[in-house]
């Protein structure tokens, strides 16, 4: 009986302090949600945690699609759009590379293909600011600086070494015998992808398609360095309505465009995020 009630005790304890942790990393959401509801009259007036008194979308409508980010004044609307047209096909094929990518070194070994994967895990780990300026050249002498192709681009380069580390990390838990029991019925390099290793990748896709989204969405530096004006993201557009001054700081509006701003990635976790885990746990960081 004892040690039973040790074990209420400790569960009481576990569940009490992931509560208060859980209050404590949505209270800034909470403080988001309810100012962005609010008048300008009623956040000077209230306290900052206080429930609003009448609920108006007027920040909201103006975050999207009247607010000012520097000269310019309509909105979120257009950015949110580029980030769209930057992300979806970034990611799409980053992923797709990283699976053709991991299943060769995973399971069609040559000459040469461990120094290629240590190659790639380098590249995991250097810093977005040590390939601006070649990566600026690259662009120019493609003709494809300050657009969204080339932001594209960018990001598929970068994204390429992840994409491969987590595919060739999963497909090694892949039993060899099934490649090898399908080379003996005939199939090919395309033929086993196909029909051995994609039925089997399901976890792993989502995970490079959560990270990768999250990476493209969320940048900040390749946006403002590689994007014109007519090509910058969503998170390029937030840091300057939030910057720009039109002589009253307007909290509502700016409190809805950057939940505006980060609703893609957080629909994303809250749809997908089981299979995010789901993939990690069956190899998606082993190997």
């Amino acid at each position: 009986m004892r040690a039973e009630s040790q074990g209420r005790i400790g569960r009481l304890f576990i569940y009490t302090l992931l509560f208060l942790c859980a209050l404590y990393y949505l209270a800034p959401l909470y403080v988001m949600l309810t100012t962005s509801v609010k008048t300008l009259d009623e956040i000077r007036s209230s306290n900052l945690l206080d429930l609003p008194h009448q609920i108006s979308l007027q920040a909201w409508q103006k975050a999207w699609s009247g607010a000012c980010t520097g000269v310019s004044c309509e909105g979120l609307a257009p950015y949110f759009w580029n980030s769209v047209r930057i992300t979806v096909p970034a990611v799409l094929i980053s992923t797709m590379i990283g699976s053709v990518n991991g299943y060769v070194l995973a399971h069609w070994k040559f000459r040469g293909s461990e120094i290629v994967f240590t190659a790639l895990m380098v590249g995991c780990f250097i810093p977005f600011q040590v390939v601006i300026l070649p990566m600026a050249r690259l662009l120019g002498l493609a003709g494809l600086s300050n657009t969204t192709t080339g932001l594209v681009m960018v990001h598929i380069v970068y994204g390429v070494a992840f994409t491969t580390l987590f595919f060739r990390n999963y497909y090694v838990s892949v039993p060899d015998e099934l490649v090898k029991a399908a080379r003996i019925d005939g199939a090919g390099f395309f033929r086993i992808y196909r029909s051995v290793i994609l039925p089997l990748s399901l976890p792993i896709f989502m995970v490079c398609f959560i990270w990768q989204f999250t990476q493209i969405w969320n940048d900040f530096l390749f946006g403002v360095v590689f994007g014109g004006t007519d090509a910058q993201p969503v998170t390029v557009a937030l840091n300057n309505l939030v910057n720009t001054s039109t002589g009253v700081t307007e909290y509502n509006v700016n409190m809805a465009a950057a939940i505006i701003a980060a609703l893609p990635t957080l629909g994303l976790y809250l749809v997908a995020g089981k299979y995010f885990v789901r993939g990690l746990t069956a190899g998606a960081v082993k190997g």
